[in-house]
Protein backbone atom coordinates (compact mmCIF):
# COMPACT_ATOMS: atom_id res chain seq x y z
CA UNK A 1 0.00 0.00 0.00
CA UNK A 2 2.80 2.39 0.97
CA UNK A 3 4.39 1.64 -2.55
CA UNK A 4 1.27 2.09 -4.53
CA UNK A 5 0.24 5.43 -2.30
CA UNK A 6 4.45 6.75 -3.00
CA UNK A 7 3.38 6.08 -6.96
CA UNK A 8 0.19 7.63 -7.35
CA UNK A 9 1.85 11.29 -6.15
CA UNK A 10 -1.68 12.34 -4.59
CA UNK A 11 -4.32 11.64 -2.38
CA UNK A 12 -6.49 8.56 -3.12
CA UNK A 13 -9.67 7.97 -2.23
CA UNK A 14 -9.61 4.54 0.38
CA UNK A 15 -12.33 2.90 -1.71
CA UNK A 16 -9.83 2.89 -4.88
CA UNK A 17 -6.87 1.97 -2.87
CA UNK A 18 -9.00 -1.06 -1.77
CA UNK A 19 -9.74 -2.04 -5.24
CA UNK A 20 -6.64 -1.62 -6.41
CA UNK A 21 -4.72 -3.47 -4.08
CA UNK A 22 -7.59 -6.13 -3.44
CA UNK A 23 -9.25 -6.09 -6.95
CA UNK A 24 -9.72 -9.85 -6.29
CA UNK A 25 -12.41 -9.38 -3.60
CA UNK A 26 -15.35 -8.19 -3.11
CA UNK A 27 -15.92 -4.70 -2.28
CA UNK A 28 -16.37 -5.51 1.59
CA UNK A 29 -13.45 -7.79 1.87
CA UNK A 30 -11.14 -5.27 0.04
CA UNK A 31 -12.50 -3.01 2.81
CA UNK A 32 -11.91 -4.85 5.16
CA UNK A 33 -8.27 -5.94 3.90
CA UNK A 34 -7.60 -2.01 3.33
CA UNK A 35 -8.72 -1.23 7.29
CA UNK A 36 -6.36 -3.76 8.71
CA UNK A 37 -3.82 -2.92 6.74
CA UNK A 38 -4.17 1.00 8.08
CA UNK A 39 -4.70 -0.34 11.94
CA UNK A 40 -1.12 -2.36 11.61
CA UNK A 41 0.82 0.70 9.83
CA UNK A 42 -1.15 2.78 13.12
CA UNK A 43 0.20 0.26 15.88
CA UNK A 44 3.87 0.17 14.39
CA UNK A 45 4.13 3.61 15.86
CA UNK A 46 6.08 4.75 12.39
CA UNK A 47 3.95 8.25 10.73
CA UNK A 48 4.06 7.38 7.27
CA UNK A 49 0.42 8.36 6.52
CA UNK A 50 -0.93 11.95 6.63
CA UNK A 51 -4.20 11.65 8.86
CA UNK A 52 -7.12 12.21 6.41
CA UNK A 53 -10.70 11.18 6.58
CA UNK A 54 -11.82 10.25 3.09
CA UNK A 55 -8.35 9.74 1.35
CA UNK A 56 -5.31 8.56 1.60
CA UNK A 57 -1.40 10.17 1.05
CA UNK A 58 2.07 9.96 2.28
CA UNK A 59 2.81 12.08 5.37
CA UNK A 60 4.99 15.17 3.79
CA UNK A 61 8.06 14.16 5.49
CA UNK A 62 8.00 11.01 3.76
CA UNK A 63 10.85 10.98 1.44
CA UNK A 64 10.44 8.66 -1.65
CA UNK A 65 13.53 7.65 -3.67
CA UNK A 66 11.44 7.32 -7.02
CA UNK A 67 10.67 10.39 -6.96
CA UNK A 68 14.28 11.79 -6.67
CA UNK A 69 15.33 10.08 -9.67
CA UNK A 70 13.00 11.34 -11.54
CA UNK A 71 13.66 14.73 -10.79
CA UNK A 72 17.28 13.65 -11.35
CA UNK A 73 16.12 11.97 -14.94
CA UNK A 74 14.46 15.36 -15.96
CA UNK A 75 17.36 17.69 -14.80
CA UNK A 76 19.33 15.71 -17.35
CA UNK A 77 16.75 15.54 -20.47
CA UNK A 78 16.52 19.33 -19.92
CA UNK A 79 19.94 19.61 -19.51
CA UNK A 80 19.60 21.80 -16.33
CA UNK A 81 22.53 20.09 -14.58
CA UNK A 82 25.80 22.02 -15.25
CA UNK A 83 28.65 19.62 -13.79
CA UNK A 84 27.67 15.93 -14.44
CA UNK A 85 31.01 15.12 -11.75
CA UNK A 86 29.20 14.08 -9.15
CA UNK A 87 25.88 12.81 -10.87
CA UNK A 88 24.80 9.72 -9.77
CA UNK A 89 22.69 7.60 -12.44
CA UNK A 90 23.96 4.13 -11.40
CA UNK A 91 20.34 4.22 -9.62
CA UNK A 92 18.65 5.05 -13.12
CA UNK A 93 19.92 1.41 -14.60
CA UNK A 94 16.53 -0.32 -12.98
CA UNK A 95 13.21 -0.66 -13.03
CA UNK A 96 10.41 0.16 -10.60
CA UNK A 97 10.22 -2.95 -8.16
CA UNK A 98 11.37 -5.17 -10.55
CA UNK A 99 10.36 -8.28 -8.94
CA UNK A 100 7.05 -7.11 -8.09
CA UNK A 101 4.04 -8.70 -10.27
CA UNK A 102 1.44 -6.90 -9.14
CA UNK A 103 -0.68 -5.57 -11.98
CA UNK A 104 -1.60 -1.91 -10.47
CA UNK A 105 2.13 -1.37 -11.29
CA UNK A 106 2.32 -1.64 -15.00
CA UNK A 107 1.99 1.55 -16.11
CA UNK A 108 4.02 3.20 -13.46
CA UNK A 109 7.03 0.60 -13.86
CA UNK A 110 6.68 1.51 -17.72
CA UNK A 111 6.24 5.44 -17.24
CA UNK A 112 9.80 5.69 -14.77
CA UNK A 113 11.43 3.17 -17.69
CA UNK A 114 11.02 5.64 -20.79
CA UNK A 115 11.89 8.37 -18.58
CA UNK A 116 15.16 6.80 -17.01
CA UNK A 117 16.43 5.41 -20.54
CA UNK A 118 15.79 8.70 -21.91
CA UNK A 119 17.52 10.32 -19.31
CA UNK A 120 20.41 7.85 -19.78
CA UNK A 121 20.81 8.37 -23.47
CA UNK A 122 20.91 12.43 -22.55
CA UNK A 123 23.86 11.62 -19.97
CA UNK A 124 25.67 9.56 -22.66
CA UNK A 125 25.71 12.57 -25.50
CA UNK A 126 26.18 15.04 -22.52
CA UNK A 127 29.55 13.46 -21.52
CA UNK A 128 30.24 12.52 -24.79
CA UNK A 129 30.59 16.56 -25.07
CA UNK A 130 32.15 16.77 -22.81
CA UNK A 131 34.97 14.47 -23.88
CA UNK A 132 34.22 11.92 -20.84
CA UNK A 133 33.77 8.69 -23.67
CA UNK A 134 33.78 5.88 -20.79
CA UNK A 135 31.11 7.16 -18.93
CA UNK A 136 29.35 7.85 -21.98
CA UNK A 137 29.00 4.43 -22.96
CA UNK A 138 28.36 3.39 -19.80
CA UNK A 139 25.21 4.97 -19.79
CA UNK A 140 24.38 4.08 -23.11
CA UNK A 141 25.44 0.57 -22.58
CA UNK A 142 22.63 0.72 -19.25
CA UNK A 143 20.10 1.29 -22.12
CA UNK A 144 21.09 -1.29 -24.56
CA UNK A 145 21.42 -4.01 -22.18
CA UNK A 146 17.87 -3.83 -21.45
CA UNK A 147 16.68 -2.60 -24.64
CA UNK A 148 18.98 -3.77 -27.66
CA UNK A 149 16.56 -2.61 -30.30
CA UNK A 150 15.97 0.98 -28.85
CA UNK A 151 17.80 2.73 -31.98
CA UNK A 152 18.14 6.25 -30.11
CA UNK A 153 20.33 4.30 -27.31
CA UNK A 154 22.41 2.59 -30.15
CA UNK A 155 22.77 5.79 -31.68
CA UNK A 156 24.25 7.15 -28.66
CA UNK A 157 26.64 4.31 -27.80
CA UNK A 158 27.81 3.83 -31.28
CA UNK A 159 28.43 8.18 -31.11
CA UNK A 160 30.74 7.81 -28.51
CA UNK A 161 32.40 5.21 -29.90
CA UNK A 162 32.76 7.85 -33.18
CA UNK A 163 33.82 10.39 -30.96
CA UNK A 164 35.77 9.00 -28.85
CA UNK A 165 38.07 7.68 -32.27
CA UNK A 166 36.88 3.85 -32.24
CA UNK A 167 35.83 3.32 -35.67
CA UNK A 168 36.17 -0.21 -35.02
CA UNK A 169 33.80 -0.53 -32.02
CA UNK A 170 31.68 2.05 -34.10
CA UNK A 171 31.41 -0.70 -37.01
CA UNK A 172 31.32 -3.50 -35.00
CA UNK A 173 28.35 -2.10 -32.78
CA UNK A 174 26.51 -0.75 -35.87
CA UNK A 175 26.49 -4.71 -37.25
CA UNK A 176 25.00 -6.27 -34.68
CA UNK A 177 22.51 -3.38 -34.45
CA UNK A 178 21.45 -3.95 -38.12
CA UNK A 179 21.69 -7.51 -38.42
CA UNK A 180 19.05 -7.47 -35.19
CA UNK A 181 17.07 -5.76 -36.66
CA UNK A 182 16.82 -7.45 -39.80
CA UNK A 183 16.63 -10.94 -38.16
CA UNK A 184 13.44 -9.87 -35.69
CA UNK A 185 12.12 -6.70 -36.94
CA UNK A 186 12.52 -6.89 -40.79
CA UNK A 187 13.27 -3.70 -41.13
CA UNK A 188 16.16 -1.53 -42.03
CA UNK A 189 18.47 1.28 -39.45
CA UNK A 190 16.60 4.73 -39.71
CA UNK A 191 17.67 6.95 -41.53
CA UNK A 192 19.50 9.02 -38.59
CA UNK A 193 21.43 6.09 -37.78
CA UNK A 194 22.65 5.93 -41.72
CA UNK A 195 23.85 9.68 -41.18
CA UNK A 196 25.55 8.83 -38.17
CA UNK A 197 27.67 6.26 -39.68
CA UNK A 198 28.39 8.19 -43.04
CA UNK A 199 32.04 8.50 -43.65
CA UNK A 200 32.63 5.26 -41.38
CA UNK A 201 33.17 2.51 -43.87
CA UNK A 202 30.93 0.02 -43.12
CA UNK A 203 30.26 -3.10 -45.36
Amino acid sequence: MIAFLALQRRPMPRQQVAEMLWGDATADHSSACLRSTLWRLGVSGVPVLRPQLRDLDLDGDVTVDVHDLERVAHRLIDGADGDLVHVDYSELQDDVLPDWQDEWLGVERERFRQLRMHALEALSLRLQREGRFAQAIDASLAVVSHEPLRESAQRALISAHIREGNLQEAVRQYRTFRDMLSSELGIDPSPLMIELMRGVNVR
